[in-house]
């Protein structure tokens, strides 16, 4: 039994070593234009998400007429930029956008934040590990699990 479950273990080794905590950030604190830019991400293989946050800069706002996008490529280039519009979150008290990207494999990717208002256009970039998602509700059942 002891075996099994040691060979069940190593066939299951690239889903239990994915990212399973909350997101994290790329990008913190940056000026982006008019606004002070926090990304976020839970860069899952499959459905990845990215959190964007903004704050006004000291004595600004942030434009009413504000579109953001987020583009990603792999860092390999060998796929093109796919641009995915992200869209405002509800947060109470903080300006917020969601955006849910496709990433389809396990590798290095070029994020790339773009701002698009009547303030101009304006964009950052950062780099991400896509991984894949694990077990989700089973990793608590899956670790808890004695070997014997």
């Amino acid at each position: 039994m002891r075996l099994l479950s040691i060979l069940l273990l190593f066939t299951l080794v690239p889903a239990l070593s994915a990212h399973n905590g909350p997101p994290f950030p790329i990008i913190e604190g940056r000026r982006v234009g008019p606004c002070i830019v926090a990304l976020w991400t839970h860069p899952d293989v499959g459905t990845g998400t990215f959190f964007v946050i903004l704050d006004p800069p000291l004595g600004g706002k942030v434009p009413g007429d504000l579109k953001v996008e987020i583009g990603i490529q792999p860092v390999s280039g060998r796929l093109p930029e796919v641009h995915y519009t992200a869209q405002p979150d509800d947060v109470r008290g903080q300006v917020q956008y969601k955006a849910s990207v496709y990433f389809d494999a396990d590798e290095m990717w070029r994020v790339r934040l773009i701002l698009h208002s009547s303030a101009g256009d304006s964009e950052a970039t950062a780099t991400v590990e896509a991984t894949p998602p694990g077990l989700g509700r089973w990793d608590l059942l899956w670790f808890a699990a004695p070997l014997d």
